[in-house]
Formats: C-alpha cells, structure tokens, sequence
C-alpha cells in the first residue's frame, strides 16, 4: 500500500514570499495553498486532505489516499459479471 506524501511548509514570519491570508469561509477559516505545494503533491478541486498542526508555526498537509486506494482493491478484485449481463443507464437510474 503506498504511503501518502506528506509535505511540510514553515513560511518564514514576516516574510513577502509565499505569505498566504486566513480568510473567512462561512462558520470557518481557510487558506489558499499555493500552486507550487497543489502540483507537488497532485491535488485537485475535491480532493480530501489531512491538515494536522506538525510544529509551532508549521502544518502538515497530506493527501488523502483511502478513496483512490478503495477504488484499486475493488478494481484488482475483477469479479466477472454473469453471461448476458447489460448495464442500462436509463433503467439503472429509473425511480
């Protein structure tokens, strides 16, 4: 099972580069991650991330796997469908 990246950014206090601003999204607080860390570490729009307070000053961010990892098990299981088997769109989301 590969392990998740796990990449630490302490920006320096005070310092021009790479500062980012706390903003206020609903009840909570949230901050842009710059483009550099998102390539990094492949994010994407709806990813799942951990954030845990690491060190003074300093957080981890780690990309969530288990979704992904759920996905390769049930793909490597490779059940076979019975002979004759369809899947209709139309019929399968009929209510």
């Amino acid at each position: 099972m590969p392990k998740a990246i796990i990449l630490c950014y302490s920006f320096p206090h005070n310092s021009g580069a790479n500062t980012m601003r706390v903003s206020k999204w609903g009840n909570s607080l949230a901050v842009r991650l710059p483009k550099t860390l998102v390539d990094e570490m492949g994010l994407r729009a709806g990813d799942d991330v951990t954030v845990v307070r690491a060190a003074d000053r300093t957080i981890s961010i780690e990309k969530d796997q288990r979704r992904q990892q759920a996905l390769n098990r049930l793909t490597d299981m490779r059940i076979p469908l019975p002979p004759g088997c369809k899947f209709d769109r139309d019929e399968a989301n009929e209510r």
